[in-house]
């Protein structure tokens, strides 16, 4: 039987499960940056972008359905999360997008999926828009694409849970484990005016996209998922019932069930 981690409080206390040893893992140099990224099974490619301030382990209910279904799996730990690196230049999605590429480049893969959670969404979205020939779609996850799109913050005990993990992990992690605060003011940065994706150019994103929107999303509004669906010529919402922004967390069958579906549409596993 399923067991749901709706409060987050397992996740605060042990984070998600461990990922097993990898096929391949190491760090891929590009632009000022050391990006870490594993791989694990073959397949039809998927790369998973994890959210802001987290990392790839945050993912550790996703990966083993994936492997089941016959999928290659890509995780790649954002520019400055996890054990990647950064150099001092302030965060952007688009230089996030262009290490997501050269860790592709590295692994030569030419063509593949994205599944992206939050921040990780909006990576996969700018792969889209840029490197369309790459991308053959894109699982959007709780993320806007335009400052309009997020809600007033408040605070919850979900919420507080998940920055907790955050920063344990981030101690644990990091090349730089005392810079915690630094690193969160420096992603609030771009999330102030990042992404700015005006509807004209979603219009010009041409692959495959799954706008999911979860119903208690505490960031994003549900109206501008429904704008980016309308927006995004090959686009379909789907909404996630019962979970909020960390879904992959809370209940892993409810995501990865639309997750799955979403791939098998778009990228059969034998490709």
């Amino acid at each position: 039987m399923q067991q749901y981690d709706d409060d987050l409080q397992r996740f605060e206390a042990r984070g998600a499960p461990a990922l097993p040893p990898a096929a391949e893992q190491g760090h891929v140099e590009h632009d000022g940056a050391r990006i870490w990224y594993s791989t694990y099974g073959t397949g039809a490619p998927v790369v998973l972008l994890h959210g802001g301030l987290g990392h790839s382990g945050n993912w550790g209910y996703q990966l083993a359905p994936l492997l089941e279904a016959g999928r290659r799996v890509v995780l790649v730990d954002s520019r400055g999360h996890g054990r990647s690196t950064r150099d001092g230049r302030p965060y952007s999605y688009e230089l996030m997008a262009s290490d997501v590429l050269a860790v592709m480049d590295m692994l030569q893969l030419q063509k593949f999926a994205v599944v992206g959670w939050s921040d990780g969404a909006c990576i996969g979205l700018v792969l889209a828009s840029e490197a369309p020939s790459r991308v053959a779609g894109v699982f959007f996850f709780a993320c806007n694409m335009d400052p309009s799109g997020v809600k007033e913050f408040e605070a919850t005990p979900v919420i507080d849970r998940c920055f907790a993990r955050h920063r344990k992990d981030y101690v644990e992690l990091s090349a730089t484990p005392d810079e915690f605060d630094d690193f969160v003011s420096a992603v609030s940065e771009m999330m102030k005016t990042q992404p700015d994706y005006s509807a004209r150019d979603l219009g010009g994103i041409r692959v495959p996209v799954a706008i999911v929107q979860a119903e208690k999303d505490e960031f994003i509004k549900r109206d501008h998922a429904a704008y980016l669906a309308r927006s995004i010529p090959a686009a379909e919402l789907i909404p996630l019932r019962g979970v909020s922004h960390f879904a992959p967390l809370q209940r892993p069958d409810v995501f990865n069930g639309a997750m799955l579906a979403f791939l098998g549409r778009i990228l059969p596993a034998g490709t």
